[in-house]
């Protein structure tokens, strides 16, 4: 979803709406996919939940039967107004999970996307409620993401950039970073790149890797990875 006006989102169901959690893991997959700016075809959430292109085919015959989606002559997924809702509610309870796991109970910011993942069917209306009250409105989940999915497109009207495009000699925030990829979060904790981090690109390396220095200490990135981490470069005042 873009846009700068955030969404109220239902957390209302309709009484005669028999929806599974794999439907949800659906809905939610392609609205994500499609904030990620890439076409939806079947190809696209297969891979996006890593199971079978036949078991998505059926998966797509059932969401199109229960008016949950539509396809296009092409093959293009769309997702109904229907649809789109449930899949705003899911996101909303993944994104209340990861803040509570991190700022009620300490959890390590790259392990919650995992446990959201577990824990989002379960939670009960009553208890998402609570979670709203609890939390603070308006915060970023311990990966630096909204409430809303951000597309690229937002992300760079915003004026954050991958760090992979970042010029040397340059300082800047980390925002946000890619949380679907457990290794990648483990492998950006041990360099300190994570929300918050403050770095400057020192170097572009020949082999596609980016020297920089965070928390005192130079480390090595390759554009590859750099290029799931989106910054923002910091005022001039802010370097040494």
């Amino acid at each position: 979803m873009e846009g700068p006006a955030r969404v109220t989102i239902s957390l209302a169901v309709a009484a005669n709406s028999k929806i599974t959690i794999s439907k949800e893991n659906y809905l939610k997959a392609i609205a994500e996919a499609e904030a990620e700016g890439e076409p939806v075809i079947a190809a696209t959430v297969s891979r996006w939940l890593n199971v079978s292109a036949p078991a998505v085919t059926m998966a797509i015959r059932r969401l199109k039967r229960d008016s949950y989606i539509t396809v296009d002559g092409k093959g293009n997924i769309f997702l109904t107004a229907e649809g789109r809702r449930i899949a705003d509610r899911i996101l909303q309870r993944h994104h209340l999970i990861e803040r509570m796991l991190v700022e009620i109970f300490g959890m390590e910011w790259y392990k919650v996307h995992e446990e959201a993942e577990r824990l989002e069917h379960a939670v009960s209306e009553d208890f998402e409620q609570l979670l709203v009250r609890k939390l603070p409105p308006g915060l970023l989940c311990p990966h630096g993401n909204d409430v809303e999915v951000t597309s690229p497109l937002r992300r760079r009207e915003l004026g954050w950039i991958p760090l992979a495009e970042v010029e040397r000699s340059t300082v800047v925030r980390v925002k946000s970073v890619y949380e679907r990829d457990r290794e990648l979060l483990e492998y950006l904790d041990g360099l300190n790149v994570q929300p918050g981090a403050q770095l400057e690109v020192l170097q572009r390396n020949y082999d596609d890797t980016i020297t920089f220095e965070v928390a005192g200490r130079k480390e090595q990135l390759g554009v590859s990875v750099a290029a799931r981490v989106w910054v923002q470069v910091e005022p001039v005042l802010a370097r040494r």
